[in-house]
């Protein structure tokens, strides 16, 4: 049966939606893994350190470039700080959890986010909290425990990081939306950028031990800092162009692409388990983002 659709979807808009959320999935898929490929080399403060050294010296390019110093604002600073202590958080638990457990399974986990993002939105956004929206969370978090298995074999510090990693990014986006209201993208990548390396520095050197990375680590690193850009680019460019319920569904294109990737580059088995729970989980965020948008 095909998937239901809002009335008036323009085909061609779908398409050229669907084009960007493409470039999301590969550059999301990259970034897990060049953060697997410095692992073990730095530790997540460093990655996070460089990452945001690199995405900070590209966006003061475009900046500088395009003449758009003027939409750099500090009216809302706090509220920028606010969000970047939940991405840096996040950004740090996702390179941890790459790291100790399977590709696979940290993508799956991190299919949660927007589950967070709908408990979390009615405590800081004033969006009301309906029937459908806790009946999603609940299938949701069903996925989660096919996922992580909370037992103690199963149950690590990979998959607790990888969970935990999934709360820091909803709390991101719900302050990214406060944000956008006011603030430009470029305008919210470069405080990102900035705060981010300020903290990196804060966080790898607090023990005046920071290792520089090998040749081989540093071209792994810009791929990071490039690659974090570019998803959220092309993912933010996409839901300008069409409906959530539209192009979220390439998103779990991510899913399968990693499990090959794990098999075939690291000799990660697929997991039944892990798979099953993802489609519970993209299940949940899907009813719950196809009934708000037939609202609208």
């Amino acid at each position: 049966m095909a998937a239901p659709q809002p009335d008036g979807a323009d085909p061609s808009k779908v398409l050229r939606a669907a084009f960007w959320m493409l470039g999301s999935v590969v550059a999301f898929t990259l970034m897990a893994i060049a953060g697997r490929a410095v692992s073990f080399e730095l530790d997540t403060f460093e990655i996070m350190m460089y990452r945001s050294f690199v995405g900070l010296f590209i966006v003061v390019i475009v900046l500088t470039t395009t003449g758009r110093q003027s939409q750099i604002s500090r009216q809302r600073l706090p509220l920028h700080l606010l969000r970047n202590v939940f991405h840096f958080a996040g950004q740090n638990l996702w390179f941890l959890a790459l790291a100790l457990i399977p590709l696979a399974q940290v993508f799956a986990l991190e299919f949660t986010t927007p589950l967070w993002v709908l408990l979390i939105s009615p405590l800081l956004l004033g969006e009301r909290l309906t029937r459908l929206r806790v009946v999603c969370a609940l299938i949701g978090f069903a996925g989660i425990l096919i996922v992580a298995r909370p037992n103690a074999e199963a149950l690590n510090i990979g998959t607790i990081a990888a969970a935990a990693a999934a709360i820091g990014f909803a709390g991101s986006i719900v302050f990214t939306k406060q944000l956008t209201r006011t603030e430009s993208l470029l305008c919210i990548l470069f405080w990102m950028t900035l705060t981010q390396s300020v903290f990196g520095i804060i966080c790898s050197g607090y023990d005046f031990d920071v290792a520089v990375p090998s040749l081989g680590s540093t071209l792994w690193l810009v791929l990071i800092g490039l690659g974090g850009l570019a998803a959220h680019f092309c993912l933010t460019t996409a839901l300008s162009i069409a409906p959530a319920t539209l192009i979220t569904p390439f998103d779990f294109l991510r899913l399968p692409i990693i499990v090959v990737i794990g098999m075939a580059f690291y000799g990660e088995p697929a997991d039944a388990l892990v798979i099953l729970g993802a489609i519970v989980i993209f299940g949940a965020n899907y009813v719950n983002l196809w009934s708000e948008t037939r609202k609208i």
